[in-house]
């Protein structure tokens, strides 16, 4: 039997899990909504702090993982091309690629990895020393006070983060294919033609969608944090790992859905 009571067991803490998962993402649905009605209740100093923390301190990160991932990029789609002589368009593939897909994604997971951790370490840190027992004793929800700065700051960074490595991955393809003697002003004007307002525009719509997932399952991670002493580790990782899983599977539904309406 203790195969199947194993299984009922991690059935059972599933269930739990996902009921929590969504009361906490309906109460801070509600509070979302509660503060566009009462604009004065938002903490904008909390989330100006937050969004310096998750976006100008992270640039050199992204920055640099953008511009590495245009350079390979770029020799490994010239080492393709060049056999046809068209090694000019590795800069047509390199900025779709990295407009609509690898620019949003790639930053979203250095998000997970560097803000979605802090976020849950910060907030179950709080909890271990009793000070969300403390705001709710008060009468201040930990949620409005807590969860939605950050979440609105996550939002609020990933088209800043997006936008720096998108650029970054095009200055790295622009450098791999002068060294293949291709004109520096012939990349820019390849890359101008195919950047159209909606490639441009879709990818930092994604990117601040990423942004959201990456603020609430961190949030989420950290609220769920148990009081043992590896609590604060197990939520920071918790926030990490299922910000990845969820990033990616919304990635793979908004593939579909482009492709269902040949977008």
């Amino acid at each position: 039997m203790k195969p199947l009571e194993a299984l009922g067991r991690r059935a059972c803490e599933f269930a739990e899990s996902t009921r929590e998962n969504l009361a906490f993402l309906g109460e801070t649905t509600a509070c979302a909504l509660g503060m566009l009605v009462h604009p004065g209740r938002f903490r904008l100093r909390d989330a100006a702090l937050a969004f310096e923390r998750a976006s100008f301190d992270a640039l050199p990160v992204t920055t640099g993982i953008g511009f590495l991932l245009g350079l390979i990029l770029a020799f490994e789609s010239a080492a393709a091309l060049r056999m046809f002589g068209v090694e000019v368009y590795v800069s047509d593939l390199l900025a779709i690629g990295l407009f609509r897909e690898l620019g949003p994604l790639v930053t979203a997971i250095v998000l997970a990895g560097r803000t979605g951790s802090a976020f849950a370490a910060e907030i179950g840190a709080m909890k271990v020393d009793e000070e969300l027992d403390a705001l709710t004793t008060m009468g201040l929800p930990p949620v409005r006070f807590l969860v939605m700065p950050r979440v609105v700051a996550a939002v609020a960074a990933m088209p800043v983060l997006t936008i720096f490595a998108e650029l970054a991955g095009l200055i790295g393809g622009a450098i791999v294919l002068s060294m293949m003697d291709v004109p520096t002003p012939v990349f820019w004007r390849h890359v101008a033609d195919v950047s159209t307002v909606f490639t441009i525009s879709f990818g930092i719509v994604k990117g601040a969608f990423f942004g959201a997932l990456v603020g609430l399952v961190g949030c989420a991670a950290g609220m769920r944090t148990t009081t043992a002493a590896d609590g604060v580790g197990r939520a920071a990782t918790s926030a990490v790992v299922g910000g990845i899983v969820a990033i990616a599977v919304a990635d793979g539904l908004l593939a579909y859905l482009c492709y269902l309406w040949n977008i």
